[in-house]
C-alpha cells in the first residue's frame, strides 16, 4: 500500500473511531433530528456538561459536528448528514446477524 493509500486509510479510522462510543453515537443521531445545544445533549445522555462537551470536542475534531455561537449559547449541528446512511448501515448488519443467530438456534 502507497502512503497516500495508508493516509486515506488512516483519516477514515479516525472519523470511525471518533463515532465508537455510545454517547457519541447518540449525539450524531440526534443532531441528525435538528441541531442542539450541550444542556439539551447533556440532558438525553444522562452525563455531566464536561462529559458532553468532551464527546462534543472529539466529533468537531473529526469532522462529523460544528457548532454556532449565538449569545451565551453554542449550538452543534451535524457537519455532514451522510453520515447517517452509516448508522444506517450498521443497523442493518445487527439486523442481519440477528436473524442469522435465530436461524442457527432453531
Amino acid at each position: 500500500m502507497n502512503k497516500k493509500t495508508s493516509a486515506q486509510y488512516e483519516a477514515r479510522a479516525l472519523i470511525i473511531k471518533a463515532m465508537a462510543h455510545p454517547t457519541r453515537l447518540m449525539i450524531i443521531e440526534e443532531l441528525g433530528k435538528q441541531e442542539r445545544c450541550v444542556s439539551d445533549l447533556t440532558a438525553m445522555a444522562g452525563a455531566d456538561t464536561s462529559t458532553v462537551s468532551k464527546h462534543l470536542l472529539v466529533l468537531k475534531n473529526s469532522g462529523i459536528v460544528e457548532l454556532e455561537k449565538r449569545g451565551q449559547m453554542v449550538f452543534y449541528k451535524l457537519k455532514c448528514p451522510c453520515i447517517l446512511k452509516f448508522i444506517s448501515c450498521i443497523e442493518n448488519v445487527i439486523q442481519d446477524r440477528a436473524e442469522t443467530q435465530m436461524m442457527l438456534v432453531s
